[in-house]
């Protein structure tokens, strides 16, 4: 490995700069312990900060240390996790904490971290350089964008030979950093999540602008190049709202799975079934006879791999509920009692507005 450069020492000069003067006080940058950082981490990976402030809280508040979210049940994690999204990040925390637990803590080394169930090179960086101070470099989407500019890459940085650039380029920057390396990452961070944004950057306040190639060339947004995802696999389905009072039936989808731990208004996809017919069979399954009654209209929802357009039924029907099918507890119940995802929020709204008629109440 070559010795560092004067011109990085410069450029790692002028980012700690820069983000000792503009860092936003998050909570987990005030009290950098271990626990925090790697909560943080968690919570933060595909979702913005803002978002993930009041969920960063509230755990916190009930299980202020690891040992505490270890000794926790799953689906309690899961349910406190509710509209976070990306839910197996929530199962991966739990597993993690257990993990770490069970070995008498955190370790400081990024390596003895990745061996932890759910921590990549990612968050092992994260939680090594902040809490610890090892100088680890990470790259996360942010730094991703960041250094992608830096260097006019060619390449996508989330795949070979550009994911081997990117971080290799960030070693290179930790090899000239002399101050605290979670400094520096941190820097890189907060530069993407700001001023170097996928789209419209706003150059002038960059630290790094004087070393962005990118921005020499006049065409910052074209770096780095992304692969195009595939198009999301489009999903059928059909929701029943079954009513007693102010409360509706829901079942907890049993752990695993895409909404594991979360519970919903009783749901099944339709594979080329009849909608009345599936929802029937869907009720059946946990122990209700079940009539649609009432079309709601239909919700559209996009997952990250999968978009599923469902539709939602005012149920009638009979019966003593129990776990069966997908669901390992089904009850009636508030929705401010229960963990809900963002869909089953949204299945539940379709019962605010004003229903479709039916073909008898045509004109």
């Amino acid at each position: 490995m070559s010795a560092p450069t004067a011109d990085d020492r410069a450029l790692v000069h002028a980012l700690l700069d820069w983000y000792a003067r503009v860092a936003r006080p998050l909570p987990w940058r005030v009290d950098p312990t271990p626990y925090r950082v790697l909560l943080s981490e968690f919570m933060c990976q595909q979702t913005r900060v803002e978002t993930a402030l009041p969920y960063f809280e509230r755990f916190l508040a009930r299980w202020p240390r690891l040992e505490d979210l270890a000794a926790a049940d799953e689906a309690e994690v899961v349910e406190a996790w509710a509209g976070l999204g990306y839910y197996r990040r929530a199962r991966n925390l739990h597993r993690c904490a257990r993990a770490a637990v069970a070995r008498g803590g955190l370790p400081s080394d990024a390596e003895a971290l990745q061996a932890l169930p759910g921590i990549g090179p990612y968050t092992a960086g994260a939680v090594a350089s902040i809490a610890w101070g090892r100088r680890v470099p990470l790259v996360d989407g942010n730094v991703e964008r960041v250094l992608g500019r830096m260097l006019a890459l060619g390449h996508d940085p989330r795949r070979s030979p550009g994911r081997r650039i990117v971080w290799d380029r960030a070693r290179a920057l930790h090899d000239a950093n002399d101050g605290h390396p979670g400094d520096l990452n941190q820097a890189l961070m907060e530069l993407g999540a700001t001023a170097c944004a996928p789209r419209s950057p706003r150059c002038g306040d960059c630290p790094a602008a004087a070393w962005c190639r990118a921005r020499a060339l006049g065409r910052p947004e074209d770096h780095p190049p992304r692969a195009p995802r595939a198009a999301p696999r489009e999903i059928e389905a059909v929701a029943g709202l079954l009513r007693a009072g102010d409360r509706v039936l829901l079942g907890r989808r049993r752990p695993g799975g895409l909404l594991g731990g979360l519970w919903e208004p009783i749901r099944a996809d339709l594979d080329g079934d009849e909608p009345r017919a599936a929802l029937e069979a869907a009720f059946a399954e946990v122990g209700l006879r079940a009539a649609p009654h009432r079309d709601l209209g239909a919700v559209l929802h996009v997952f990250t791999h999968r978009r599923l357009t469902c539709r939602v039924w005012e149920v009638r029907g009979g019966g003593e509920p129990r776990p069966g099918g997908p669901y390992d507890d089904v009850r009636f119940a508030r929705p401010d009692e229960v963990g809900l995802s963002g869909l089953a929020s949204r299945l539940l709204e379709a019962a605010s507005q004003p229903p479709l008629p039916l073909a008898a109440d045509a004109e």
